[in-house]
């Protein structure tokens, strides 16, 4: 079966393509529109579609929207209530679900030729839970967690995977919802909801959790699969901040409050779960999972003897969750997923010719891993634009921006050349087999959706990945898999007798990651970036803004 999967309702608009079980392609529409999540959540936006990313997946397929057997709408409006009705505080709620009842009329329009009558809606949850359960590695049996804002109406799934069918267990209903409570923390805390949610996680690390007692009071497990969690007076804990203003230690310390509350509450939900069902293998999806904090406190207490997260976790996951759902249900076995690089790739001649339009002097070296290892050694920084890009928010060495982890110093540099808050850490890549001796946490960890505990004889020798709490979210890289930043992770070894490297998405604030070579090139020319590493051609600053066209020489790396 060829299905395309659409999520476009409330954020993160994004489309993918299984067919006949394996994912050919999967990519979010902010990558193509350059508007960061695609939207923003409001009922106004919702009847727009991830027409560029749909379009590009059925590109890369070779179909045309006729050619497809179904379209997953990550959403089923039979399943909505009135917002009033749940206790949601949203007049024009009314409009999204109109939007949504339309989608097979909106979709024919984007995709011309597309038979409305395969739009197929996919409940919420369980387009996410799909996303975990059937995309997961080596798991033909496990439990599944959902919890983000909010689906129809409810805002979280517990079920199980058993085959390729999914059997729900729990849901609950709104306006309870876990996602909705952190949203309405970053909100309060002067950032950008629905959007900046990871910088509260990363705002806990300075703060104590003197407030958790309070917050009890209004978030906690109920006992049955469901929980509470509604009505904080924030307020009362704690003064707003204005967005921009500069926080204070009660404000971190709120941060550290909610966070330590959400995490106790999904090891109750955690256990509930187990208890039900008594499998080895978790699978986590919706925007909660990508709390790296509270997945590994799970991995390390909860009673799950593995635990793996859908890379892309929030809303743009249920585009490929809805495929696969349709995909299972059609008779057809879903092949895990073999990694998050699933979007848009150029081959080397095109690279080369997107460089001589832009008329940059650039150079082709004979290994771009060892001259990108040497600049990284010198303390350059490096624009690093590999291969396929990500689907999912997290840069894993094929958009990134990499520096020497050694200097302790190139934490606020990157956060500077990305114009971001200074509290905000970077991560670290690995190479997998030489992981544990440095990081104590699950292993391997490809996706960066885990922290681990840096060894203390480590912490002084790679400072700039060390969180203020001494942890870091790290990327372990396997050589089968990537063996470019690999080979880069080894030859940076060789000069500085570090495994580690610092990789932070490569991207400035308040723009998507970087997609094409357009993007690259534009990131490179307005941030103070050393060194573009694009596919196998490297471009220096000071060679960049000299001016001129590149000479031959420099074309053949003489």
């Amino acid at each position: 079966m060829r299905i395309l999967g659409i999520n476009a309702l409330f954020h993160d608009p994004a489309a993918a393509l299984v067919i006949d079980g394996r994912t050919v392609a999967a990519a979010e529409e902010e990558r193509f529109s350059r508007r960061k999540h695609g939207k923003r959540p409001v009922p106004f936006s919702a009847w727009e579609l991830p027409e560029k990313s749909a379009a590009w997946c059925l590109e890369q397929a070779g179909l045309r929207p006729q050619d497809l057997d179904a379209v997953a709408y990550s959403f089923d409006p039979a399943l909505a209530r009135p917002a009033a009705s749940m206790g949601l505080d949203d007049p024009w709620d009314h409009l999204r679900l109109t939007y949504a009842r339309e989608a097979p009329g909106f979709l024919r329009t984007a995709l011309p030729g597309l038979d409305p009558d395969a739009v197929r809606f996919v409940p919420h949850h369980m387009a996410h839970a799909a996303s975990g359960a059937l995309a997961a590695p080596g798991a033909d049996t496990s439990s599944v967690l959902v919890l983000d804002g909010r689906g129809e109406a409810t805002s979280h799934l517990a079920a199980r995977r058993v085959g390729d069918r999914l059997e729900p267990l729990h849901g609950q209903e709104l306006p309870h919802s876990l996602g909705l409570v952190y949203e309405e923390l970053t909100e309060h805390l002067g950032f950008l909801r629905s959007s900046d949610e990871y910088k509260v996680m990363a705002l806990a690390s300075y703060g104590t959790p003197r407030m958790l007692d309070e917050l009890r009071r209004y978030v906690y497990a109920t006992g049955d699969g469901g929980f509470h969690a509604t009505g904080v007076p924030w307020a009362e804990l704690c003064p707003p901040l204005r967005p921009g203003q500069a926080w204070s230690q009660p404000h971190a310390d709120l941060a550290a409050s909610a966070q330590a509350c959400l995490e106790e509450t999904l090891l109750d939900l955690v256990r509930w779960l187990h208890g039900r069902t008594h499998d080895r293998v978790l699978t986590l999806a919706g925007g909660v999972a990508l709390n790296c904090v509270a997945n590994s406190r799970i991995a390390r207490e909860g009673p799950f003897d593995r635990v793996w997260v859908q890379p892309a976790a929030g809303d743009a996951g249920t585009a490929l969750g809805g495929a696969l759902h349709l995909c299972a249900r059609g008779g057809d076995r879903p092949e895990p997923m073999a990694g998050a690089d699933l979007g848009r790739r150029w081959s080397d001649a095109e690279l080369e010719a997107w460089l001589k339009t832009a008329a940059v002097p650039y150079e082709r070296p004979a290994d771009v891993a060892e001259t990108v290892a040497e600049a990284l050694a010198d303390d350059a920084i490096v624009a690093w634009f590999q291969g396929r890009s990500e689907y999912g928010p997290r840069a894993l060495g094929h958009r990134s921006l990499l520096a020497h982890p050694g200097r302790s110093g190139n934490l606020e540099r990157l956060n500077d050349v990305k114009g971001r808050e200074q509290f905000r850490p970077v991560a670290p890549m690995v190479r997998a087999e030489r992981a544990a001796e440095i990081f104590d946490g699950p292993l391997p960890s490809p996706y960066m959706l885990f922290v681990h505990e840096v060894a203390p004889e480590w912490r002084d020798r790679i400072p700039a990945v060390v969180h203020v709490d001494g942890t870091a979210r790290i990327q372990t890289v396997d050589s089968a898999g990537e063996p470019l930043v690999a080979r880069l992770l080894s030859a940076f070894e060789r000069r500085t007798g570090l495994p580690v490297v610092v990789n932070t998405s490569l991207n400035t604030s308040g723009r998507p990651m970087v997609d094409d070579p357009r993007d690259a090139l534009e990131c490179f020319g307005s941030a103070p970036v050393d060194l573009l590493a694009i596919g196998p051609f490297v471009i220096r600053r000071g060679a960049f803004f000299a001016g001129g066209r590149p000479d031959t020489a420099a074309h053949e790396g003489i």
